[in-house]
């Protein structure tokens, strides 16, 4: 044994040398690859299984095993058969011996490495594996060892990853579903055991008089007193060891919960018990005792026994999350309900002692976690089906649900539960939706509950109620685009507009009120203002009467939201019927505006103004977006009065302007300024009266506009204020003919106002072509950015406006095109100055092509295609970085457009935006690992088959008649075979999105033209397309899209399913390296001649699983001899 011996010795060394820290990297590695090459050699297992059984250093352990794990799984079919029966039968004794005192990593990985001779040999040629384990769990002294077994078991062999055959994994699941009844019954008698055991000899506590938990509600949920009476029995205390053996046979539970179906060897019994463990998190008693007894011993412990609770919960979770349930089953289901909502009683219950919410802090944060997805599962997946239960009562769980939701410690939680109540509110619509008969009766049912979480979600958001929390909430920092606070406040509202869906007028005489009380201390402010020395101060100074006022404002502003949020129950079928409540909202905040406006709060001084003055600024912000959120109610009203008494709409939408106008200057806050913008815009585009143009209001800002003197808005307000403008001239009105649409004054004062609009802009032509120096360069860039963006805005606002409004826009933009076009030469290097130009020329194609007319739009391509040329667009692409990018991607948006025209009109560009692609674009980008271009590149390519298929394919009617079959002439067809090309070196390609982006476009093709079906794809493409695919598959490199991938081989196989059987199968597994004649056969035998779709993927991720499988056994790597 000296030469083990040393070689252990020498191995220690090294171990302690490679972790040491002033080992140098260049000496990690070689130290790795001596150990490599000895791991390879084909009797180092007899050395390992030496150093197991001889060393006490974790390194040499852990590396020893891991050469037992490479050997079983990857070169178990070279080992000679005396050598496997030598390691099956060493590795368990070793692990006998030791698992007491080796570390618990090196004992779960040993674990492992045996369960892994399983996974390959159990049950021919090691048919004593399974019944091992279970000796093991039944015997007292390895209780903890086989329950560890069990668990790598279930791991490893019921879910096992690619290194088995498919044949195995199947034989192996059947094994291991043979077993599941035993198994259970084993686990069950285990966990009732412990407990029984432990019970017995807890003491009762005397009953105290808040202890009488079996009231009604619990003798209704659970059916029986006698239920009720076990799950009252108090918990008993567990020693250590019992505690870890629960938790070892709960975690196993969980695991084998998660692939067993849903029967009945899941027995009542084993659930009740498994509820029994639940109730160790909600027990606070646990806790309590360990802080009595002061010893940290002890809190260990109850922590412990804490995560006995979680554990258990995530049994249940597990059966929970099961869609499909047996008949047989839903009767256990019930009763798993009716015992969970025992512990939800027990959690929220209140008592002298307790609050709720005293008693959910006391609790694991992880236990509620799980308690709150049981809720959600409960919910989403089960309650349409228990809710038909006469014995099941749902509105006293809503009451039990209510509590928890209010009395959640964190804001997650709370979160959490809003969205359970969400998706019973979603349930409940849809419910009633289905069947509106007995609409009446279900909400009804519901009404009371409804009525309440409405009230109470309403106090949550707000500062008079809730303060203490909400001053806790983050309005700061921005999380997916909105901040804690706003998220707080956004998914409370959804929950409040989901209430009003059901229940319209309850939610509605519910909210007003409140709003109301705020209103009137925001209106009562107009006597506390005082003339100051610069303007005007608020006289509110005390601490305390300013936090008031903060707290109301805050308020305000959050339940101005909330009726803006409502804006859409009181339109369409129901406008008559909701009419009076709608007229009041919108009366009070057009009330609310101008009083905004006419004592300019914005610009106030306050007490404090770091805190009162952005709440004035944002009530006066949300009351202009509340009223926009009722502009199609606005438009609805003038369709209804136009004829009549149009009077009151008149006097609404008039003073709605005069609250906007005083905002639009570059001196108010630009949060109050853009929700000005944004009202304007809607009265513009939405309600479009026709007297809103002869308003002083809107002419006062016409003037401000176009007068070069004034102050420029900030550049989103600018852009939105022009758009309105623009629309009142441009939109027609509605509710009259065409002939009083007076087209002809709207189409002098629109081209008087863009020509206002662009004055600078068209001054630029005569000096562009001058080289300009640095300052100059970039006023011009400003100048050219500020009109662009203010018309690109316009022309896109009326892209899908009456064809004369799109007219009268071109009219009155042509000017503005053409010098756009002039500057474009000269700015093609300065790729930020074109990004914007091409945006703007996007949008022009988009929105206006038809009313710029053929001969302009030649001009503009012809002006492009001259411009790109290959220089350019490799400097761009590969020099310019993303903006550079971004104009080539503009571009060939535009030519996507272009191309897809109908018509014949732009068909002569066809051959040269072809070129472009695959001379020009398609060699530089090709090669190149960023995904820059590419996706626009190919969207391009498809557009150019899908809208211009004639241009390759010639199909004549006769022709098709007279031969039956039509052959189709084919045209370009060195062209279509580039584009093809190039889709299939796309696939080889790593960047998911574009791989599936481009086998999107084939399979549209095929469904749309019979892509695959045509003689030339056929005959020289097809096969060539199916072996990518499956080569992708077989190197896992796309593994989400295997489902595509499997889908698109199906749609080419079938094309030609002979050919694809008798032809292609046969050399694809010729040509495959690294697999024998005979394994070939294997593969061939079992890819069955199947032509339907769900059987031929299947047999194509057989085969698949199974080259890869048999290559990683034929892997078995050389002898070669390595001494350490």
């Amino acid at each position: 044994m000296a030469s083990e011996e040393a070689s252990l010795r020498a191995l220690e060394s090294l171990m302690t040398e490679f972790f040491h820290n002033c080992t140098t990297n260049e000496r990690k590695r070689e130290i790795e690859e001596l150990l490599n090459n000895f791991a390879q050699q084909i009797g180092a297992w007899r050395f390992c299984l030496y150093f197991l059984s001889s060393t006490r250093n974790d390194y040499v352990m852990m590396y020893s095993l891991t050469v037992f794990e490479n050997l079983i799984n990857k070169m178990w079919l070279g080992v000679p058969s005396q050598d496997k029966m030598e390691i099956r039968s060493c590795l368990p004794k070793l692990l006998l011996a030791q698992h007491k005192t080796l570390p618990y990593f090196i004992r779960n990985k040993l674990c492992k490495v045996i369960v892994d001779i399983g996974r390959q040999d159990w049950p021919m040629f090691y048919h004593d594996f399974f019944t091992n384990i279970l000796q093991l769990i039944q015997s007292p002294v390895t209780t903890p060892l086989g329950l560890i077994m069990l668990k790598t078991t279930s791991e490893e062999l019921a879910c096992p990853r690619e290194d088995l055959s498919v044949a195995r994994k199947e034989e192996l699941r059947k094994l291991l579903l043979d077993q599941v009844q035993t198994v259970l019954g084993l686990l069950t008698g285990i966990l009732e055991s412990i407990w029984d055991k432990h019970s017995v000899t807890a003491a009762t506590p005397p009953p105290s008089p808040t202890s009488g938990e079996s009231g009604d509600l619990l003798s209704s949920l659970l059916q029986s007193p006698n239920a009720a009476k076990l799950l009252n029995q108090p918990i008993p205390i567990l020693d250590t060891e019992s505690e870890y053996i629960c938790s070892l046979a709960l975690e196993c539970l969980a695991h084998l919960f998660s692939w067993i179906p849903l029967s009945t060897s899941i027995t009542p019994s084993l659930l009740t018990t498994i509820f029994h463990f639940a109730r160790f998190g909600c027990d606070t008693r646990v806790r309590k005792m360990s802080s009595v007894n002061g010893s940290s011993q002890n809190s260990v412990l109850g922590q412990e026994r804490g995560r006995l609770g979680v554990l258990a919960m995530s049994c249940i979770n597990e059966l929970m999350s099961k869609n499909c349930v047996p008949m047989e089953f839903e009767e256990y289901l019930l009763r798993m309900f009716q015992q969970t909502f025992y512990l939800l009683q027990k959690i929220t219950k209140e008592n002298n002692a307790h609050t709720v919410k005293s008693r959910l802090e006391e609790l694991d944060e992880s236990y509620i976690e799980k308690f709150t997805d049981f809720l959600r599962l409960f919910v989403s997946v089960h309650l349409r089906r228990i809710e038909s239960y006469s014995q099941f009562p749902v509105v006293e769980f809503l009451a039990l649900l209510f509590k928890y939701t209010f009395h959640q410690p964190t804001h997650e939680g709370y979160f959490s539960c809003l969205d359970i109540w969400t998706l019973f509110l979603d349930y409940l619509t849809s419910k009633i939706k289905s069947r509106l008969a007995d609409k009446e009766a279900v909400l009804n049912r519901y009404e009371d509950a409804l009525v309440l979480l409405l009230t109470e979600v309403l106090n949550r958001i707000q500062f008079r109620y809730n303060q203490a929390q909400l001053e806790e909430l983050d309005d700061e920092t921005l999380d997916d685009d909105q901040t804690e606070w706003q998220r707080y406040l956004r998914q409370s509202l959804e929950v409040v507009a989901k209430v009003m869906e059901l229940l319209p007028t309850h939610a509605f005489s519910t909210l007003f009120p409140v709003l109301q009380d705020n209103l009137e201390v925001y209106l009562g402010l107009q006597q506390f203002v005082v003339a100051s020395g610069t303007g005007h101060r608020l006289n509110i100074t005390a601490e305390n009467d300013c936090r008031r006022l903060h707290c109301s404002l805050r308020d305000l502003s959050s339940l101005l939201q909330a009726v803006g949020r409502l804006a859409e129950y009181f339109i369409g079928d129901v406008f008559a019927a909701r009419f009076n409540d709608a007229l009041t909202v919108v009366e009070r905040l057009v009330k609310v505006t101008l009083y905004g406006s006419q004592i300019k709060l914005y610009n106030i001084e306050t007490a404090v103004p770091s805190v009162l003055k952005p709440d004035l600024i944002d009530v006066h912000a949300q009351s202009l977006a509340a009223l926009q959120a009722y502009a199609h109610w606005l438009a609805q009203f003038y369709s209804e009065v136009h004829r009549q008494n149009p009077e009151q709409f008149i006097s609404l939408v008039s003073t709605a302007l005069e609250a906007i106008t005083p905002l639009i200057s570059s001196k108010v806050q630009e949060k109050l300024l853009l929700s000005a913008c944004h009202l304007l815009v809607s009265l513009a585009t939405t309600v479009r009266p026709v007297f809103l143009i002869s308003i002083p209001a809107v002419q006062k800002v016409f003037n401000r506009i176009t007068d070069t003197s004034a102050q420029r808005l900030p550049d989103k307000a600018q852009v939105l204020v022009c758009r309105a403008l623009s629309n009142v001239l441009l939109l027609p009105w509605p509710n009259l003919p065409e002939s009083e649409q007076q087209w002809a004054v709207r189409s002098t004062n629109h081209a008087s106002l863009i020509s206002a609009l662009t004055r600078e802009y068209r001054q630029l032509k005569s000096n562009a072509i001058l080289p300009q120096r640095k300052v100059q360069l970039e006023d011009t860039k400003v100048i050219i950015h500020q009109t662009l963006s203010v018309l690109e805005d316009i022309v896109e606002s009326i892209s899908g406006e009456s064809t004369k409004s799109r007219q009268i826009c071109y009219q009155s933009l042509q000017e503005s095109v053409q010098v756009s076009l002039a500057l474009f030469p000269a700015f093609i290097h300065q790729s930020d100055v074109t990004d914007e130009m091409l945006s703007f020329f996007l949008t022009l194609f988009q929105g206006l092509r038809v009313q710029m007319g053929v001969p302009f739009t030649e001009q503009i391509i012809q002006t492009f295609l001259n411009m790109f040329t290959r220089e350019q667009l490799a400097e761009s692409i590969l020099h310019e970085g993303s903006t550079g990018c971004r104009v080539v991607e503009k571009f060939l948006k535009i030519l996507q457009v272009v191309v897809q025209e109908p018509g014949q009109v732009f068909k002569p560009f066809l051959p040269s935006v072809i070129s472009l692609c695959m001379e020009q674009v398609y060699p530089i980008i090709a090669e190149r690992s960023s995904p820059d271009v590419k996706a626009e590149l190919f969207e391009l390519l498809f557009r150019i088959l899908h809208h211009n298929w004639r241009y390759f394919f010639k199909s004549s009617v006769l022709a098709s008649v007279q031969r039956g079959v039509a052959e189709e002439q084919m045209e370009n067809e060195a062209q279509f075979s580039a584009i093809m090309q190039a889709f299939g070196q796309s696939f080889l390609q790593p960047d998911i999105h574009l791989f599936k982006q481009n086998l999107f476009y084939l399979e549209t093709l095929n469904t749309k033209q019979k892509l695959y079906h045509k003689k030339i794809f056929r005959t020289t493409m097809l096969f060539q397309f199916v072996n990518v695919l499956l080569q992708v598959l077989v190197h896992k490199s796309h593994d989400l899209l295997q489902e595509e991938i499997g889908i698109a081989t199906y749609n080419m196989a079938s094309v030609d399913f002979d050919g694809f059987y008798s032809a292609f199968l046969p050399e694809f597994l010729a040509s495959c390296d690294g697999v024998d004649s005979n394994q070939k056969n294997v593969l061939a035998r079992n890819f069955k001649m199947d032509k339907d779709l769900p059987s031929f993927t299947q047999n194509v991720h057989r085969l698949v699983n199974d080259l890869r499988y048999y290559r990683l056994c034929n892997d078995s790597l050389p002898p070669g001899t390595v001494k350490l």
